[in-house]
């Protein structure tokens, strides 16, 4: 779908995007972006984020932050950044993500810690940190990436199952809290998609292998997962909250 058939669903809207400097991140803010939303990207590299930030629609009117999201202090103060320049925030979107694939017997402790703290405990930090302007405005739109490895166990995948399980697991809670102030806190869970980490994590024959069991075929593309982001951030989603929505080509269903 084009940037020109997205509705301006997102025009005086504030969306964060984590991980923002490429990949499903990146692709979500495009989207956003050219759905009208001001767009914040956060990630580590900044030369990454200035290029990515460039892409976007009137990219004059968005925000790239250079931040480590594991940790709190570097959280708060991009929340508290974003909402110095823009005034409020309306959309998460958690896509910052980690793959270190080791067998379940060989995982290492900063290799589980690692995966765990990006992709589990850095969610939390940010949905705690921009709670507080969604209350306010009683209204808030939390998108979680996920993957089919929380629903699907995959070889060498310890970690990250288990940091992506706990995903959707946070998500389900987050709901549930939540709902009454207007926060809607959903998962997607995709399969693998063809973004430079996953195609790192499934180069060469594992990959062919994993193509062969997919019943479309292929992987994913990113602006077929964002398509589902822009539509769970935007005003026909009011009644979606705590769920984990696979995209997979049918993977799971097997």
């Amino acid at each position: 779908m084009s940037a020109d058939s997205l509705e301006r669903d997102f025009d005086g809207r504030t969306a964060l995007v984590t991980g923002g400097a490429g990949g499903i991140g990146l692709a979500i803010a495009r989207q956003l972006a050219a759905g009208g939303a001001r767009v914040a990207l956060l990630d580590l590299e900044r030369q990454a984020l200035d290029v990515a930030a460039a892409s976007l629609a009137e990219p004059r009117h968005h925000l790239a932050l250079a931040v480590d999201v594991t940790r709190p202090e570097g959280v708060e103060q991009a929340v508290a950044t974003v909402l110095e320049a823009t005034g409020r925030i309306d959309i998460l979107v958690n896509s910052a993500g980690v793959a270190l694939l080791e067998p379940a017997g060989e995982v290492s402790e900063a290799a589980w810690e690692r995966t765990l703290a990006v992709n589990l405990t850095a969610p939390l930090l940010l949905a705690q940190a921009v709670a507080p302007a969604m209350r306010r405005q009683r209204h808030g739109r939390i998108i979680n990436l996920a993957s089919q490895a929380s629903v699907v166990a995959l070889r060498r995948h310890a970690a990250y199952c288990a940091s992506k399980a706990g995903l959707v697991g946070l998500t389900r809670v987050l709901a549930l809290e939540w709902a009454s102030d207007g926060i809607t806190v959903n998962a997607i869970s995709p399969t693998v998609v063809d973004t430079p980490l996953g195609r790192k994590a499934w180069a060469g024959q594992v990959g062919e292998a994993m193509r062969a069991l997919i019943p479309t075929g292929r992987f994913a593309q990113p602006e077929e997962v964002a398509r589902l982001a822009v539509f769970l951030a935007g005003t026909h989603a009011g009644m979606l909250t705590g769920e984990n929505i696979v995209i997979d080509g049918g993977y799971s269903i097997q």
